[in-house]
């Protein structure tokens, strides 16, 4: 009788811990998840900001017409590969699509503004000034949700790996996320710099 009780009181131990790990796991799943929502909302906003950044250059840089029809095609790639990792933030190709598209994003709009310093009427436009300081804005809050993004992302990747967590994250099919890194070299890896 007291072997019975032992028994049951280890398997009853055993199911609370595993619902307590799961539900731990879904938890944290849900967070990163959550914080990948925050970088789709800033990443929105930038690529809503870019067409009219490129309208409003598009009168004074005439002669640069390949610079801007790059940073529309980057602004297209990027918007895809954003649709793709925000349908499925779990998906680590998706993620890492996404961060090769933004960082040519910020590579284009950053040869973009180098080129615009060719043109002091541009840099003098009330409506390029307010556009390149509300995408500065964007770009900051990009990055701290960037940085949300992958604490969250870490944690629930710790709770996932480490024993014996890992067990419950096996056993459920929970698989490591992908953090959202810079895909570029060393020496782009310099922020877009916004300055008229």
């Amino acid at each position: 009788m007291i072997t019975a009780i032992v028994l049951l009181s280890l398997a009853l131990l055993f199911v609370f811990w595993a619902v307590g790990a799961y539900n731990r796991l879904v938890s944290l799943r849900n967070r990163f998840k959550n914080a990948f929502a925050q970088i789709d909302v800033q990443l929105k906003r930038r690529h809503d900001l870019i067409p009219n950044l490129v309208e409003t250059a598009k009168g004074y840089m005439k002669h640069e017409r390949e610079a801007l029809e790059a940073v529309i095609a980057a602004r297209n790639t990027a918007v895809a590969a954003n649709r793709r990792a925000a349908s499925d933030p779990t998906d680590a190709a998706a993620v890492q699509q996404l961060g090769a598209a933004e960082d040519t994003l910020g590579a284009t709009l950053g040869r973009l503004f180098a080129l615009s310093e060719a043109y002091p009427e541009l840099k003098a436009n009330q409506n390029m000034m307010q556009l390149t300081e509300e995408l500065t804005s964007t770009e900051n809050r990009i990055a701290f949700a960037r940085q949300a993004f992958n604490d969250n992302v870490m944690e629930y990747n710790i709770s996932v790996e480490q024993f014996p967590g890992s067990i419950i994250a096996n056993v459920f099919t929970f698989k490591p996320a992908e953090l959202l890194q810079a895909t570029e070299s060393p020496d782009e890896r310099k922020p877009v710099t916004v300055a008229f």
